[in-house]
């Protein structure tokens, strides 16, 4: 059966991060004491005053299509959060509303490449980049960075992999997997390259409240805005508002390509939930208390988190700068030996190691270009991340 499956499907794996989720989930059902380091979604319930919105949506019998691009009210508060957020005017009709900002990245891509073009992905990156744009018939191209440079990958080298099929780049800060930042000097550099070729650029901001700097959300657009007509952002309320469930995103940008998503959307799921589209307009805009409250448990957890993982020898990061991320640098311990015998050779085996022996989900660098580190997750409470990493430091110590 599987040789009738098409290409595209047979070639595509299966997402690493949700994989490890899963398989930490699973030992925990069975009465294991499993440490989830790996959750890639916020621990914090979604605020009443969201849930309410959505409750009452129920009742009213808000519960039949929408238009397939979103309610009219909640594409204009989008609009207006990017107006607020990034001094940026769109109207209603750049905005189109998905089952989360993972289907509006996906669609892009899909009205955006095809057989042929090449789009540059920054490495490290969402585990899911690459797959998306294989999926059109794209190469993904991928540019690789350091942690010296604070992962942000030499502007020389993406001249260099430049080529005439070059279409597009996918930018995402702050980033997943590594809780970085681009700096302002890095996007204005990258800009100037997107502007001479007439790049494309998908800017995934998605965790762009979720900074630790003081900041507002910035990006791209943020030191060169002439750049407007070919960029697309990308969001939703899934990281903001801790609303991963509820499948609400959003893409935003020129008419034309917002236009061509709409219509794609058309023929897959049509539009997104009804009542999620109502409780993502009250998240956008009612009190954003909440959002400044998660801000700092998240500040105060990748504090905590870093100056435990620093007290371990050999481990390495930068400081996270945004998200819920750390990316750390076990590649110090691999070649050493397990208990069993067995050689840790590499993220994969690392990763395997700490959930057999310390009971600790974490996700393989290597899922997201990398594979000297593992992406450790802070969206736990304090006492989990504390306990977690000690049980962490105690089974390197086993290594030999």
């Amino acid at each position: 059966m599987k040789e009738k499956l098409a290409t595209r499907v047979r070639q595509l794996k299966p997402s690493a991060t949700l994989a490890i989720n899963a398989k930490a989930k699973a030992l925990k059902a069975k009465g294991i004491d499993i440490i989830n380091l790996s959750a890639g979604e916020p621990d914090f319930d979604t605020p009443e005053h969201i849930k309410e919105a959505g409750i009452r949506a129920i009742r009213k019998g808000f519960t039949r299509y929408t238009p397939v691009a979103g309610i009219p009210e909640l594409r204009e508060a989008v609009a207006a959060q990017i107006k607020n957020d990034y001094g940026l005017t769109y109207t209603p009709e750049e905005v189109v509303i998905s089952c989360g900002a993972k289907q509006a990245l996906f669609n892009l891509a899909q009205a955006l490449f095809e057989a042929g073009d090449e789009v540059f992905i920054l490495a490290p990156y969402w585990v899911s980049y690459p797959p998306m744009i294989e999926l059109t018939g794209a190469k993904p191209v991928i540019i690789p960075s350091s942690k010296e440079n604070h992962f942000e990958p030499p502007l020389e080298e993406v001249e260099k992999a430049l080529s005439p099929r070059t279409k597009g780049i996918i930018l995402n800060s702050p980033s997943n997997p590594t809780g970085q930042i681009y700096s302002r000097d890095f996007l204005k550099g990258l800009a100037e390259i997107c502007r001479k070729k007439s790049l494309f650029i998908i800017s995934d901001d998605i965790y762009d409240k979720l900074r630790f700097d003081g900041r507002g959300p910035e990006n791209i657009l943020t030191v060169a805005p002439d750049l407007k007509e070919q960029t697309v952002m990308v969001n939703g309320v899934s990281k903001t508002y801790a609303m991963t469930g509820w499948r609400i995103g959003w893409a935003v940008g020129p008419k034309e390509i917002i236009a061509a998503v709409s219509r794609l959307q058309g023929q897959s799921t049509s539009n997104a939930n009804s009542i999620a589209q109502v409780a993502a307009l009250e998240a956008l805009k009612g009190p954003q208390d909440c959002v400044a409250e998660m801000r700092e448990v998240f500040k105060r957890r990748a504090e905590l988190l870093y100056e435990k993982i620093l007290k371990i020898p050999g481990l390495e990061l930068p400081k996270p700068q945004g998200t819920f991320y750390a990316f750390v640098d076990f590649s110090a311990y691999y070649g050493k030996r397990t208990p069993a015998g067995n050689v840790v050779e590499n993220s994969l085996g690392m990763c395997d190691y700490l959930l057999e022996e310390a009971r600790v989900a974490t996700v393989p660098g290597i899922a997201f270009g990398d594979d000297n580190c593992l992406r450790i997750s802070f969206a736990n409470a304090d006492e989990e991340i504390e306990k977690g990493v000690l049980r962490i430091s105690e089974a390197l110590t086993k290594l030999g």
